[in-house]
């Protein structure tokens, strides 16, 4: 054999081995898909916080990447939308909300060739009987109760005294936990920080649903009216409606309060024609962006945690408050700031089950 020979056999098996690498990832391209929960990729919330980590990483990246709108929110309207995707060469398919778990426990086996990113759930059979996290998925939680405690400080530290309320959208364990845990930071702040906030459980509620905006607002004016002075708004399409009130009624004059969730909802806030004053005191954050970039960064390294369940919580920077709010003062921010690091080193520990505060 030439040495010609030897060098292009050599040659071949390289490219063949390079092709092979770009169909699995380790660095090579591929397709980025997205199926949306309940609500809009606008929804303020969850789904346009894993869609902005998807576009972020995939830009970055250079990958193609699109999401798709169910026509429902049952397992089949899931699992035909993942199906699409696949159909279409998106061969890494990130999903957000508990609604997807037995979507994914099906298509996990179904499509083996694919990775699958599943936000704020496990991977469980319809019946909810069996749960498994395949080797070509990875399901990730937040500690929502973290995120709501330091936001229940934040609240308190800045407020001093008044009346605080929370509504939820659907009364799910990621829903419960951030109002749960915004009820211990306010007890909190009230045992150690020296603040007076009152908490009354008529006024800590669950609407039922991420979609009904105009119960939101409904909601929101009902507590403002009895003298609510600040609401946590972990709700979806429902706390947009709450953050509505908020902004008429600032427009009027009035000095009411929302605290956002999921993400930074500042922006969604801002009510003068100047555009620099917003009804979000703060909001609890999850990582949901991070989450869903930081899937998509090991999947081209060839490093994707399938068969992993991942936790975001504070110790890993995975929770917290925005790093800039604008309507808490420097002083509160600072004893915020150290709250946290108690949190984070483990000299405060929030509970992530009912107290006896409210239910």
């Amino acid at each position: 054999m030439t040495a010609r020979k030897t060098l292009f056999i050599l040659f071949a098996v390289l490219l063949t081995v390079a092709m092979l690498a770009g169909c699995t990832g380790g660095g090579a391209k591929f397709k980025v898909g997205m199926v949306t929960d309940a609500g809009t990729i606008d929804d303020k919330s969850f789904n346009q916080g894993t869609w902005e980590g998807v576009k972020a990483a995939a830009t970055k990246l250079g990958l193609e990447y699109k999401y798709l709108k169910p026509s429902g929110t049952t397992e089949a309207d899931y699992l035909k939308e993942i199906g699409n995707l696949y159909d279409a060469g998106f061969k890494m398919i990130v999903c957000p909300g508990f609604k997807f778990s037995s979507a994914i426990y099906a298509a996990q086996t179904q499509y083996k060739d694919a990775k699958f990113v599943l936000i704020d759930a496990s991977p469980s059979s319809a019946d909810g009987k069996t749960t498994k996290v395949e080797t070509n998925t990875v399901s990730i939680f937040f500690a929502e109760h973290e995120s709501g405690f330091v936001a229940g400080v934040a609240t308190a530290l800045q407020l001093q005294t008044g009346e605080v309320g929370f509504i939820g959208g659907m009364e799910i364990p990621p829903v419960q936990k951030f109002n749960w845990g915004f009820q211990q930071g306010i007890k909190y702040a009230n045992d150690n920080l020296g603040t007076a906030i009152t908490m009354k459980a008529e006024n800590f509620v669950y609407q039922g649903t991420f979609s009904d905006v105009a119960a939101g607002q409904q909601l929101a004016a009902a507590m403002y009216d009895k003298g609510v002075d600040a609401i946590f708004a972990a709700a979806g399409g429902v706390g947009v409606g709450a953050i509505n009130e908020a902004k008429a009624r600032a427009v009027k004059g009035e000095q009411v309060w929302i605290v956002g969730v999921d993400v930074d909802q500042y922006a969604d806030g801002i009510w003068d024609e100047a555009k620099t004053k917003s009804i979000i005191l703060t909001s609890a954050m999850k990582g949901i962006t991070k989450a869903a970039s930081d899937m998509i960064n090991l999947e081209s390294q060839g490093k994707f945690p399938g068969g992993q369940t991942l936790t975001f919580d504070a110790k890993n920077d995975g929770v917290g408050i925005p790093a800039t709010n604008p309507n808490l003062t420097a002083d509160v921010s600072s004893k915020v700031a150290k709250v946290f690091a108690d949190l984070k080193a483990g000299k405060i520990v929030v509970s992530a089950e009912q107290g006896s505060l409210f239910k």
